[in-house]
């Protein structure tokens, strides 16, 4: 199963202080807008997500279909097909994309500790 690039997505109290922190650890804005509270930054190969007042908790996040930079894989596992091998491994799902569709959509699983596991297609 490709799950794709892998973020972390992190709830935070005060975005701006948040961004500080982490560029003073080497990573740089690669996406997102401060004054809609949500950044995507990157070190390297790794991905962090900072969300202000978006939700509760820290979220680990895979998009199928993506590379670490956001560029277009050539293969890769469909979000659906993603799904069903879930399903089939008896892994419950917090929430479901209509298997009868394409492009964009995503589904939620929560893992043993109750992290929460976004799989997020984008395309």
């Amino acid at each position: 199963m490709k799950l794709g690039a892998f973020s972390v997505s992190l709830n935070v109290k005060d975005i701006k202080k948040s961004k500080d922190f982490y560029e003073n650890l080497g990573f740089t804005v690669f996406g997102g807008d401060i004054n809609m509270n949500y950044l995507i930054m990157k070190n390297e190969n790794a991905l962090i997500g900072l969300f202000q007042g978006m939700f509760d908790s820290t979220i680990l996040t895979f998009n199928p279909g993506w590379n670490e930079s956001a560029n277009n894989l050539e293969t890769f596992d469909d979000v659906r097909e993603i799904q069903q091998i879930l399903k089939d491994k008896n892994i419950k799902l917090e929430n479901e994309v209509d298997s009868n569709t394409s492009g964009p959509a995503s589904i939620t699983i929560i893992d043993p500790d109750g992290n929460i596991i976004l799989i997020d297609q984008h395309r």
